[in-house]
């Protein structure tokens, strides 16, 4: 695989980005203050990471294309999939004896423990069982968020994995990038004063929407999770990283209004391949966006992105419906409004309609504020009663040249779940198991409201 990234990119990645700064009203603005962030000790393992990959989809790839980037820090030594062409497409990259590659899960832990730690990139409803049965077995964990479908599952993984001393990291990928990082310096610094508020906005993109939440593997939460779970606890992660302080209750709103069958277009039909005279126009046409754009084709379980096999995929599989006439039931619009300790509150929109993605946070704290949209990051400095302001902006592109999804945090949860399962020490993790509980909670105590009429709801870990 190519790629532009190093160990020195990887650091730069997470260390420390040159402020700008220019004063924004008055011209006797004093010097602002740093932004640092101070790279944490690295070294490359005596010998490479072992992991074994428990579902070799999309989230697995990605981590384990860490392993090709850098071998002398992981190593992939089997992996669990029932999909033909992606367990042997994985075998044949990471070189895996058959021996080690299987159909599901529960047949790779006929043997006994030959790996250090588990990729588990399963879908939502298969991380409890393969989790709890590893950690039994002595494997350390990489757990795809969401952690469970429900807070007792969540909490019998926290528990199973104190009683086999497991360090378990959960995919909450946000915290290892350079920008929420930097974020969060800030913060830490002092150079805010205290945190006041927050609001934040997930623009989860219109097309993302229909093809993971109406048509795809997260559609419906029975079969996976609510909305605020499934694709929030991202933010409900960060936001209480960056608050650094307990939630204390969490109320919300919101419904799936749009992609309902009395919003179907006429003469529309079940899938886009069965002469819809909607689907020229329609701003979701499964021809479209996979046949012409061949756009999310890697989520279609096909073995090439050919004409015939993608139009035989869209015929028979889920990504052919029509957006209209499909299972789905999570929301596409939700709002939580939260009540952290020491009176700061949060407001958080996830949001399907956008023509944009990028995680739009502002920050109000007494001595000044954050505004951010993933990309740019400015930090404004009240510096006395005259209208005088300074600002310190900061571009991710002064990180590195960032090879990775997740701006970047993909490989950065990848590189520090490496350290800390060499040198088995779990505090190289900003997003163990234990640490991701409490945002847990309050998505799933978030979705309780939704579903009660916003009625407020107490976080409490118990």
């Amino acid at each position: 695989m190519t790629t532009s990234w190093n160990r020195r990119s990887i650091i730069k990645t997470i260390g420390i980005g040159t402020a700008m700064a220019k004063p924004v009203f008055g011209s006797d603005a004093k010097p602002p203050l740093p932004m640092p962030i101070k790279a944490a000790p690295r070294r490359t393992p005596g010998e490479p990471v072992t992991c074994v990959v428990i579902g070799a989809g999309n989230r697995g790839n990605v981590y384990a294309s860490y392993a090709e980037n850098f071998p002398d820090e992981m190593k992939i030594v089997g992996v669990a999939e029932p999909i033909a062409h992606r367990r042997e497409n994985m075998a044949k990259t990471h070189n895996i004896p058959e021996k080690y590659q299987w159909t599901t899960w529960d047949h790779a832990f006929e043997i006994p423990k030959f790996a250090d730690a588990l990729i588990i990139t399963t879908p939502d409803h298969l991380h409890y069982a393969p989790a709890m049965k590893g950690m039994e077995l002595g494997y350390d964990l990489l757990l795809e968020k969401a952690i469970a479908q429900t807070w007792d599952e969540c909490r019998d993984i926290l528990h199973q994995s104190k009683k086999y001393g497991n360090i378990v990291a959960v995919c909450h990928v946000l915290r290892y990038t350079s920008y929420f990082r930097q974020m969060k310096a800030i913060i830490d610094s002092g150079a805010l004063g205290e945190v006041v508020s927050v609001q934040h906005l997930e623009p989860v993109n219109n097309i993302h929407m229909s093809h993971s939440f109406v048509r795809g593997n997260w559609r419906n939460s029975k079969e996976s999770n609510s909305m605020i779970l499934t694709k929030s606890c991202h933010d409900t992660d960060i936001l209480r990283w960056l608050v650094g302080k307990p939630c204390k209750r969490v109320s919300s709103f919101g419904s799936l209004k749009f992609f309902r069958e009395e919003n179907a277009p006429a003469g529309s039909t079940a899938r886009c391949t069965e002469g819809c005279k909607a689907e020229p126009t329609c701003n979701y046409s499964a021809m479209r966006i996979y046949l012409e754009h061949k756009a999310w084709t890697g989520h279609l379980a096909i073995p090439d992105t050919k004409e015939e096999t993608i139009l035989n995929a869209l015929k028979t599989g889920p990504y052919g419906r029509c957006v209209f006439r499909c299972d789905n039931d999570v929301v596409d619009h939700q709002v939580m409004i939260m009540n952290f300790e020491d009176d700061i509150t949060a407001s958080f929109n996830m949001e399907a309609h956008t023509s944009y993605g990028g995680r739009r946070t502002r920050i109000f704290g007494t001595k000044g504020d954050i505004a951010g949209d993933e990309q740019i990051l400015t930090f404004t400095k009240f510096l006395d009663g005259n209208q005088v302001y300074v600002q310190e902006k900061w571009n991710v592109s002064m990180g590195a040249g960032i090879d990775s999804g997740h701006g970047g945090g993909d490989f950065g949860l990848a590189h520090d779940f490496a350290q800390a399962i060499s040198r088995q020490d779990e505090s190289l993790l900003t997003s163990t198991i234990e640490a991701s509980m409490e945002s847990h909670l309050m998505g799933f105590m978030a979705e309780e409201s939704r579903l009660n009429g916003g009625k407020s709801m107490e976080v409490d870990l118990g």
